[in-house]
């Protein structure tokens, strides 16, 4: 295909810079064989640092108790609630493109996926340590488990969401696992191979489960990632749907709505790939990946966190469309509230990042301009989390006017949120450090032929 007809077709080549195979084994184990960089090291202690000031304060909310917190009675859950599902969110991004985009054979996702797919696994993982913190006896947080006991008849509630959140994290985390280990096998063994150290090599080698690379072994492993891609797509819309069931069962206004399953589907997929293109932003920068992390590739999340951003706009402006056809005087009234109330600040923040700032990337020049991508990346994930601060707070207005009570974060609810960004960066950091932060095997499948065709 000559170039003129590529061009016009907007095609552009997954891999630049004339890389051969070798220089893809190359340029992307490079960052886990060599020394880190004092960047790294600076980043690395700064998050640590974050981390550990928030463990420290998980530890002093168990002595002391949840009062220390701005959470009261028509707010009971307060940034804890907020934080679980925005981290989940940020997770979503990682299944869509490891599973969906695998099952469509699109074939962008290879400089994407794994870096994804480690976000998905740390952003659960930080979703899941804000919902056990609450639950008010987080040394009992088993009980959340339906496993054998000693208490007789004696079981979980199944009508309580918190065990629906249970069991679509849990599940969430195991398949997301299995599909993230599974795809770096074969490049955990290229780290093998090219290990120098005795000690380094033999942890390589039992990681990588004694893979050799044969037709067999990699015929196996495109067996058992299209069955889990066909496992983890359902979780897509499950998890979310699952996690907005937390809000849309109950009887409050504002929230028991048919709307919250596709809004915060889409609204998780929004913020995820906002996520995404953070990171791959810096990880291209950092690492001198700029010839696997194209433009094409950064575009095309792009194109995705702008039509997300029309349906979560179309989900915003549908809630004041029900609240006032539906006649209903609490409705009516918590959504008026909503906006303009004393939480009208915070409704501002969310429509403006969510709605208006996507809105930029109708522009071919805008959607793929570095410095314009990473900023609209970081608007968008704060009007995300502005998003569910006002679905939650917004309940301090419920039906008995006597129990209103505005929700007056604390200083340690702010360190507690800090430090869900400072966990999730520190597991990040060290997932750079020592895996390859792009798919290598499946890269070199992209990678433009003498011919024009690929490998």
């Amino acid at each position: 295909m000559s170039n003129a007809v590529k061009e016009a077709l907007d095609i552009q080549p997954l891999v630049t810079g004339g890389k051969s195979v070798r220089d893809v084994t190359e340029d992307i184990l490079k960052p886990v064989e060599a020394f880190p960089t004092s960047l790294w090291w600076k980043a690395f202690l700064l998050v640590l640092t974050i981390t550990v000031i928030d463990l420290g304060i998980i530890g002093y909310l168990m002595w002391e108790g949840l009062y220390i917190l701005g959470i009261n009675n028509p707010v009971a859950w307060g940034f804890f609630i907020v934080n679980f599902v925005f981290w989940i969110g940020i997770g979503h991004a990682g299944t869509l493109i490891s599973a969906v985009l695998y099952l469509f054979r699109q074939e962008w996702r290879t400089g994407i996926n794994r870096a994804a797919e480690a976000m998905t696994i740390f952003a659960v993982l930080t979703a899941a340590s804000n919902l056990i913190i609450h639950i008010g006896r987080p040394w009992v947080g088993f009980w959340l488990f339906p496993y054998p006991n000693e208490r007789g008849p004696l079981w979980v509630n199944f009508r309580s969401p918190l065990i629906w959140d249970t069991f679509a994290v849990s599940t969430y985390l195991t398949i997301s696992l299995v599909f993230w280990y599974i795809g770096l096998i074969p490049d955990i063994a290229a780290v093998r191979d090219r290990s120098k150290g005795e000690m380094k090599r033999k942890i390589y080698d039992a990681l990588a489960l004694g893979w050799v690379g044969s037709n067999k072994a990699w015929s196996h492993l495109e067996m058992v990632a299209m069955i889990l891609a066909a496992l983890s797509t359902p979780l897509v819309l499950s998890v979310h749907t699952i996690v907005s069931f937390d809000f849309a069962v109950s009887i409050l206004p504002g929230w028991h709505t048919t709307i919250f399953p596709p809004y915060f589907v889409a609204g998780a997929i929004f913020s995820g790939f906002a996520m995404v293109v953070t990171l791959m932003v810096i990880a291209r920068e950092v690492f001198n990946l700029k010839d696997y992390i194209t433009m094409k590739h950064l575009e095309n999340m792009n194109k995705v966190i702008m039509v997300t951003g029309l349906i979560v706009g179309l989900a915003y402006s549908t809630e004041f469309f029900m609240a006032w056809y539906s006649g209903n005087e609490y409705e009516g009234f918590t959504f008026v509230n909503r906006a303009f109330g004393p939480y009208g600040w915070a409704y501002f923040i969310m429509f403006s990042c969510n709605v208006f700032s996507p809105q930029v990337f109708w522009w071919k020049k805008l959607r793929t301009n570095i410095p314009v991508m990473f900023v609209i990346s970081i608007i968008v994930n704060i009007g995300m989390w502005f998003e569910r601060y006002v679905i939650v707070m917004t309940t301090h207005a419920d039906f008995l006017p006597s129990s209103w009570d505005m929700y007056i974060p604390t200083v340690y609810d702010f360190m507690m949120l800090i430090g869900t960004f400072g966990i999730f960066f520190t597991l990040f950091l060290l997932f750079c450090r020592i895996m390859p932060v792009i798919a290598v095997a499946e890269v070199k499948t992209v990678m433009p032929h003498k011919d024009g065709g690929h490998h």
